[in-house]
């Protein structure tokens, strides 16, 4: 198996494209009002927006953005008016990450992991879990 994409959910795609758009990504399906599919600038990964009524409850979804450039990544989106939760930091699980919201709430993770995003020192290597 290999993952194709991550779909989110948004209350309006008319404010969320922008912000996917802005953040990166390339719009590669615009079906409105109700679907909205990007590929991700990096490999061949997609991600896509779907219309809903009302978001999740609780803590919503997390969506993680591998950035080989972290900071500068942060520091352009900054200028160009997004707004962070948190500032990269280097997290105990050895990653380095920045977190924002996109227009909807959902949480929007940019992060640069290197080698330990598949192999960390706690990786499991007996395969019997």
């Amino acid at each position: 198996m290999n993952l194709n994409q991550i779909t989110v959910p948004s209350l309006d795609l008319n404010k969320s494209i922008p912000f996917y758009k802005a953040l990166g990504l390339e719009l590669i399906v615009k079906a409105l009002p109700h679907y909205a599919r990007f590929v991700c600038p990096v490999g061949n990964a997609t991600f896509s927006l779907h219309l809903v009524t009302e978001m999740p409850k609780g803590e919503g979804v997390y969506v993680y953005f591998e950035c080989d450039d972290l900071d500068a990544k942060v520091a352009s989106l900054i200028n160009r008016g997004f707004v962070f939760d948190v500032a990269p930091v280097d997290q105990s699980w050895l990653w380095r990450e920045a977190r924002l919201k996109d227009v909807d709430g959902n949480q929007i993770i940019l992060y640069y992991a290197g080698e330990n995003r598949i192999n960390p020192p706690w990786k499991i290597t007996d395969n019997k879990e």
